[in-house]
């Protein structure tokens, strides 16, 4: 299927890692040219490279989302070099595991500065472009725990959860501009964020990683951990033309893992 995406410009945060380099690629399969935002300079100059052997355009930027200061200079970069921004990739890190009581109000306030305010301060400045040419998608990538709260990841449930109902609020303010606003789901995908949690469990709990391996993978319907590409292609169609009926939507990739309705 053509998505019809081709010489669109994304902006891909969190490019480096498992998830956000799996949808780099899936966005530049389709034609997108392709901007990756990471904190690890390293790791996006290598997804950059893999993208440009497949002849994709692609724009790696160091990039620490907390820092506010930079957006509009960064944003100015990506249009000169790509284009202005026509879909907007929201993936930002998790914070460690933790429990929701007792935790320092500096903590709350941290995290919020790295994955909630950013995202929000982003989208708005990319809105106004996508506004002028009545054309975009903005994608949020969450936490099965905004459905279904994950023990022991307080901090995560929480603010994703603000995040989940801030791209449901602003759905409804820019449907007739022709935006989508979606929050993906991803339920236990095979990338280092998943190793280290499954870690630290076995830290917390003395047990082998290989037994909560083997425990959370037989909780999942499907029996096996997301593979990246599969999560990307779900967001990738969420960009496409074919989903312009598809907004204010949370939309899971979980293997059937959650268990409610």
């Amino acid at each position: 299927m053509d998505l019809q995406i081709k010489g669109k410009t994304a902006l891909v945060f969190g490019g480096a890692g498992g998830l956000g380099s799996s949808i780099a690629l899936a966005l530049g399969r389709e034609g997108c040219q392709v901007a990756i935002a990471d904190i690890n300079g390293d790791g996006l100059n290598a997804v950059a490279q893999r993208l440009r052997t497949k002849d994709v355009s692609a724009l790696p930027i160091v990039w620490d989302i907390s820092d506010l200061s930079i957006i509009q200079a960064n944003l100015e970069l990506v249009a000169k070099q790509l284009g202005p921004v026509d879909i907007l990739i929201n993936n930002t890190g998790g914070p460690p595991p933790s429990p929701v009581s007792g935790i320092d109000a500096a903590v709350w306030a941290a995290n919020f500065q790295k994955m909630v305010q950013p995202v929000i301060a982003i989208t708005d400045r990319v809105l106004e472009g996508m506004r002028a040419r009545r054309w975009g998608r903005v994608i949020t990538s969450a936490s099965s725990g905004v459905i279904a709260p994950i023990p022991n990841l307080g901090v995560s449930n929480t603010l994703r959860s603000a995040l989940v109902g801030w791209s449901k609020t602003l759905a409804r303010e820019v449907a007739r501009d022709g935006i989508t606003m979606n929050v993906v789901v991803p339920g236990r995908i095979a990338t280092d964020r998943i190793q280290f949690l499954d870690a630290e469990k076995a830290k917390r709990e003395g047990r082998p990683v290989d037994q909560v391996a083997a425990e959370s993978t037989a909780s999942i319907p499907l029996g096996r951990y997301g593979r990246p590409e599969e999560y990307a292609e779900v967001i990738a169609f969420l960009a496409s033309a074919q989903a312009s009926y598809v907004t204010g939507s949370t939309v899971r990739v979980d293997g059937g893992l959650i268990p409610s309705v």
